[in-house]
């Protein structure tokens, strides 16, 4: 389960490499793989060649700059949102600009 937490400057998290031109700020995440933070790509970043799928439920809602899809030859901006199931083919992705996005996974059962 997670931790509880009530509401908290989220400025007073430090932005923490997560790889690939990823930067993150873990909101909450528990030993299970549930997990909400803040994901920040730098300009030019891209998820890889490869179409991506996991084994969890992912949400996503852009927040700042854009994401293009390279599949779907679709550029995604803020408002855009996105809830994958288990096993759903996406990407692979592009920023030309970065993009902040805001990350919930947790578990489907």
């Amino acid at each position: 389960m997670k931790e509880q937490k009530e509401f908290f400057a989220t400025g007073s998290l430090d932005w923490t490499d997560a790889g690939g031109g990823i930067a993150e700020k873990v909101l909450s995440a528990d030993s299970d793989g549930t997990l909400t933070r803040l994901a920040r790509w730098a300009p030019g970043t891209t998820s890889g060649a490869d179409v991506i799928r996991h084994e969890y439920v992912e949400e996503v809602y852009l927040l700042e700059g854009e994401l293009t899809d390279l599949t779907l030859e679709q550029t995604f901006r803020p408002g855009d949102y996105a809830c994958r199931p288990p096993g759903m083919p996406h990407g692979p992705y592009v920023t030309e600009t970065g993009c902040t996005m805001l990350e919930i996974r947790y578990s489907a059962r």
